[in-house]
């Protein structure tokens, strides 16, 4: 079991962002991180706020870097790191997509001995949680998620990549996004197959499809912004009913047909209230099975570590196992 980071290693973090003036009482880890760290910070004052902490002692993912040191040219790669975030949050901010506010970003190890930002703790809950509790009450956060997505999309990009590598003049690995998901999605499958028997003997078929659905796809040259895992749980809801983005250190310019296939597995029968026009079903056809392939090879490797969530991410592997088996051809002869 790893150490949790406790009040006397972030109390200089916390009087960096706020001065002498407010005592940190408590430090907490949030459940849910699996390549950073997340605590909220709970102050004398009955304030609080988050601290982010990109630290390989804080990374669960096996043989990934905590920065996301040599990922930057790969846009599937793990999206970690305090450049990642200043970029996104630079961006978004920007445009008008709220994001938790930032009180200090600390690159200099003189308060914690590694990259550190402290950010609002947004009032309110996870959209994931309304959606369960109260869907009637969530639907005007859901249209201002679909008003905020309509402006990602808006954000056109010169080449497909990670926003912090092609604004400065990157170019990403790959080709395409469809040949870099094709390539990917084939990796994903051949790891997956190593762990579970039921993989493996479908192995071929799942090939197959893979290559079909690729060849469906004609190419194209834009690119929108994307946050890259847009799950219910990485948006919080502010007490206006305001959607708030978190985890964004993914946000990049790809295929918005990416983001579509996560947000169809992660939103179910709520996804019809995001928007969808214009959609390439080629490409949703391909992503839509990479991105289940993904979600199963992606909880196996990180149930290799000591990741502690193990029966929930045991649950996305089976979950997506299924649905990815389902989703091929009825066998023939």
């Amino acid at each position: 079991m790893r150490e949790a980071v406790g009040r006397e290693q972030l109390t200089g973090v916390a009087r960096a962002a706020f001065g002498a003036g407010r005592g940190l009482a408590g430090v907490s880890r949030l459940r849910g991180g699996s390549r950073k760290g997340v605590y909220r910070l709970a102050f004398d004052d009955g304030s609080s706020a988050i601290a982010y902490i990109w630290d390989d002692a804080e990374n669960y993912w096996p043989g990934a870097s905590a920065d996301g040191a040599g990922s930057l040219a790969d846009p599937l790669a793990h999206a970690s790191g305090v450049e990642l975030f200043e970029s996104a949050h630079r961006r978004l901010a920007a445009v008008g997509v709220r994001t938790p506010r930032v009180h200090l970003v600390d690159r200099s190890g003189s308060h914690y001995p590694a990259d550190v930002a402290v950010v609002e703790d947004v009032p309110g809950e996870h959209l994931e949680a309304l959606l369960e509790r109260d869907p009637p009450a969530a639907e005007a956060t859901l249209a201002r998620l679909a008003e905020a997505l309509d402006v990602l999309r808006g954000q056109t990009g010169p080449g497909f990549g990670k926003l912090a590598h092609v604004d400065r003049g990157g170019v990403s690995r790959g080709g395409s996004c469809e040949r870099l998901v094709l390539d990917r999605a084939l990796a994903d499958l051949a790891e997956a197959a190593a762990r579970d028997a039921r993989v493996a003997t479908a192995r071929g078929r799942l090939e197959e499809q893979l290559h079909v659905r690729a060849e469906a796809v004609r190419p194209r040259a834009r690119y929108g912004l994307v946050h890259g895992e847009l799950g219910p749980d990485h948006v919080l809801v502010d007490q206006a009913g305001e959607p708030v983005l978190i985890d964004i250190e993914g946000l990049m310019y790809f295929d918005v047909e990416w983001e579509h296939a996560f947000l169809r597995i992660r939103f179910g029968d709520h996804y019809h209230r995001l928007p969808s026009a214009g959609l390439d079903e080629r490409r949703l056809a391909l992503y839509a099975l990479a991105m289940r392939l993904s979600l199963v090879a992606g909880p196996l490797r990180l149930l290799d570590g000591d990741f502690p969530h193990r029966e929930a991410m045991a649950a996305i592997a089976e979950y997506n196992l299924r649905e990815a088996l389902a989703a091929l051809p009825a066998a023939t002869g």
